[in-house]
């Protein structure tokens, strides 16, 4: 080989590694993705509130005197557990207490004369019927006999009008203890003292009608709580009672609760413009220890419309318009798009019908750029989705 051939050589080399560098730079770099494996497991179709909801306590009394006056007893305070029939709060009310022993003592007095009028009236009967006996063996006269007789009957109305005053006054200590109830607070259920508007001394008003005012006393029943929420008017109709539900509250935050749908509304609460929602009460699965909730404290509901085990499954957050996926390809290092049908899906999982198999890479990051079909990729994390029953 001369001089000249080798040179050529050399320079044909030369331009062939200069050209495979140039078109290996020119390649785009492969894209790191993270992937999840399309698995296997349970899916559920879930409902959601729309705004927070709050935890109710199913027996609440906000109580007031039904008349005004001055605070005279209170013998309770926040916090406290009472009894049913417990006094909570009495008004001023000695005026009423005396009327009350004033009607008592007549009372007393009428019934006493009650019994006097009617044994009288026992004890002429007996007169008027001995001396019936006589008349008719011929030892009383006409005259006594239907004297008797009369007497008798006289006594009786006697009685029976005795009994009938007696019987008013009686009634008349009922009104007074009505009046004198109007003055007092009892405890219309056992449960907890959540506030008190007032002092020993201070002067309570009734609210005057359509002007609410604060409660004298605030009554929680804490040992039965549940959920209210919020569901949109659209969701609603997949509602039904007895639906399981998931419950999250905020004060727990990494203890999630059971329960079970209790009452659905029968009317859509316009609250604001253009939204319309349904309110929904969840009752708290009794099987389960719940720690101490106080009412008030805000709560989120998953109501499961529906569920199916062994189902092909992915991330909703992998989904594309609803309509496909990108899928990692290992052979090609490439992402590829694939079409899919859905079926149940949730925040969470989204069911595939269609399109996908158990073991594909379906990308889950997909707000990085160049992130799209035909790319070239590495992986740069791959999560495998446990195999559910």
């Amino acid at each position: 080989m001369n001089m000249r051939n080798r040179k050529i050589i050399i320079i044909s080399l030369l331009i062939a590694v200069v050209a495979g560098l140039y078109f290996f730079l020119r390649q785009p770099e492969a894209i790191s993705v993270v992937t999840q494996t399309a698995a296997l497991g349970k899916i559920e179709s879930i409902v959601t509130n729309t705004r927070a909801g709050s935890i109710k306590a199913c027996r609440r009394a906000q109580m007031s005197p039904a008349v005004g006056g001055q605070i005279a007893a209170l013998p309770v305070k926040v916090g406290d557990q009472v009894k049913l029939g417990q006094l909570l709060l009495s008004i001023w009310n000695e005026d009423l207490q005396a009327e009350l022993a004033l009607a008592r003592r007549q009372a007393q007095a009428e019934n006493a004369r009650s019994q006097q009028a009617c044994v009288s009236a026992q004890i002429a009967k007996q007169e008027a019927a001995r001396l019936r006996k006589l008349f008719i063996k011929g030892l009383s006269s006409t005259e006594a006999t239907e004297h008797a007789e009369g007497n008798a009957k006289a006594q009786q109305a006697g009685c029976r009008a005795a009994q009938a005053i007696a019987k008013v006054s009686t009634s008349r200590v009922d009104v007074v203890l009505a009046n004198l109830r109007r003055t007092q607070l009892t405890a219309p259920f056992n449960g907890t003292i959540a506030d008190i508007n007032g002092e020993l001394g201070e002067f309570v008003t009734p609210s005057p009608i359509g002007i609410p005012t604060p409660p004298a006393i605030d009554l929680i029943d804490m040992q039965c709580l549940y959920v209210s929420a919020p569901i949109d008017e659209v969701d609603a109709p997949r509602i039904a009672i007895g639906m399981p539900v998931r419950i999250s509250l905020d004060a727990f935050h990494d203890r999630p609760f059971i329960g079970k749908v209790k009452t659905i509304a029968t009317y859509v609460q316009d609250r604001e413009k253009q939204a319309r929602t349904v309110d929904i009460d969840v009752d708290f699965d009794q099987q389960q220890t719940l720690p101490r909730m106080l009412p008030g404290y805000s709560a989120d509901v998953e109501i499961i419309s529906s569920q199916q085990a062994n189902s092909l499954r992915i991330p909703t957050e992998a989904i594309i318009d609803n309509q496909y996926v990108l899928v990692f390809d290992p052979e090609s290092q490439s992402l590829r798009r694939v079409d899919i049908s859905l079926g149940l899906q949730n925040w969470k999982y989204t069911q595939i019908k269609k399109g996908l198999k158990a073991g594909d890479h379906v990308v889950t990051s997909l707000d990085r750029a160049g992130v799209i079909a035909g790319a070239s990729a590495k992986q740069e994390q791959v999560t495998n989705d446990k195999i559910q029953p």
